[in-house]
């Protein structure tokens, strides 16, 4: 990417609306600003303009800022123009800016130079496009906490802690001739077994942002005519699913996302598991057993006690069996070892298992201080921890070993706020951010 380009880009999503904005960012800004509008503006102040083409012909009137370098989001020169919301005229004003020496935007390449430019870290870039996509409150919450610095603070606490061990360990090698002792065994051990400490922390943290951030997928799984897509249609609060007497009405794989007192879930609803000979049957049993397999949770649905015996051992600590129809028994709702009693044609015991759902999730309801994070970053924490396992394992090893682990472990932690990327990195996050973000 080239930052001597002058890029431009509608910011508000396309379509009819009150206002359109469209962003410049670069440096033939200031000369942009002086083509189409026709005046020199003074930075950081709103100021009516009317909107000139080349023939200086009026296109549209409405008002426009000028932030001056480095005081913007970019940190280069940026204009934006808020006019009226018709995507004709709009067109038309990038129009007369592509001709002043302009090009269009690539996906997040405003986040991106911002970036570049210093003005944010990565892990504040990838917390704009979560609080754009939030799904909840507590979403948006936690995105705008790591908007403003709250989890690449913590990376820097880690950094800087494993920042004085490479010192010690590095000039005890400078040392070593002179039998010179600046770090022993045990301060050591005790040294990595604080990075070990708050390196897990950390990462019980960000799980709970991931959560925020993805969502939890949960399937309902079961044979024909046991309720499921009942229970999908209770949980997304509509009538997602068709409900019959006749077995195998359901056929595909069908998704809702609810949100669970800001807990999100996908909630899959799938086909009925038989043996059969319809060809697309036994397609949506195949499909329906491909998404237990990928499920953090399994609602595993029944009206007797022995359908669920047969499930295979791996899918037993993510199921959850729920015993349906217990008003044609005159069950009540509860709990019992790993099953819940409900009738969800009468809503019995189905706030139950919200509540168990919402415990087997291991989300902190009461922790308003959560950001967000994304699954790279809890991958990249959870080779951090790995390294520093085997350190404290084999304290024996020669001290150039364990300061090159340190190495590693300082990269990587730079990887997730910038400081350090592969080449490619970029290029997979911000293609996910819309034109003129």
């Amino acid at each position: 990417m080239s930052l001597v380009d002058t890029i431009v880009a509608l910011a508000t999503p396309p379509g009819f609306g009150g206002v359109g904005v469209i962003r410049v960012s670069g440096p033939l800004t200031r000369t942009i600003t002086k083509n189409i509008l026709n005046k020199t503006l003074e930075p950081r102040h709103a100021t009516f303009c009317r909107v000139y083409s080349e023939s200086r012909q009026i296109i549209d009137e409405g008002v426009a800022i000028y932030f001056e370098a480095p005081h913007s989001f970019t940190g280069e020169d940026v204009l934006e123009v808020q006019g009226h919301g018709s995507p004709v005229v709009l067109n038309l004003i990038i129009e007369e800016i592509l001709k002043s020496g302009a090009r269009t935007a690539r996906p997040g390449e405003f986040s991106e130079r911002a970036f570049l430019n210093g003005k944010i870290d990565l892990t504040q870039a990838e917390a704009i496009m979560d609080f754009i996509h939030a799904q909840s409150k507590r979403a948006a919450k936690a995105s705008l906490f790591s908007m403003q610095g709250v989890f690449a603070k913590e990376i820097e606490k880690i950094k800087d802690y494993v920042v004085s061990i490479r010192v010690d360990l590095e000039s005890q090698i400078d040392f070593a001739e002179e039998d010179i002792v600046i770090l022993d065994k045990n301060k050591l051990e005790k040294k990595i077994d604080y990075l070990i400490e708050i390196t897990n922390n950390l990462i019980l943290k960000t799980e709970q942002g991931r959560i925020l951030r993805d969502g939890l997928s949960v399937v309902i799984a079961g044979k024909p005519n046991v309720g499921k897509s009942s229970l999908l249609n209770y949980l997304s609060g509509y009538e997602s699913a068709i409900v019959t007497d006749i077995p195998g009405t359901t056929r595909d794989i069908l998704t809702e996302f609810i949100n669970l007192d800001g807990l999100p879930l996908h909630i899959i609803d799938t086909a009925g598991i038989r043996e059969t000979d319809d060809l697309v049957e036994m397609e949506g049993v195949k499909r329906a057993k491909k998404a237990m397999d990928d499920a953090d949770f399994i609602l595993f649905m029944t009206d007797n006690d022995s359908d669920y015996l047969n499930l295979p051992k791996h899918f037993l600590d993510k199921t959850i069996i729920i015993r349906n129809k217990i008003d044609l028994n005159n069950t009540v709702p509860k709990m019992e070892d790993n099953k819940v009693f409900v009738s969800v044609k009468n809503k019995l015991g189905l706030d139950l298992l919200k509540n168990i759902l919402k415990k087997r999730s291991l989300f902190d309801f009461s922790n308003e201080s959560v950001f967000s994070v994304r699954t790279r970053h809890v991958r990249i924490l959870d080779n951090i921890l790995m390294i520093l396992k085997k350190i404290k394992s084999d304290l024996s090893l020669d001290i150039e070993l364990i300061a090159d682990d340190m190495r590693v472990i300082q990269n990587n932690l730079g990887e997730i706020t910038g400081e350090f990327y592969p080449d490619d990195l970029l290029d997979v996050i911000f293609s996910e951010f819309c034109i003129g973000k």
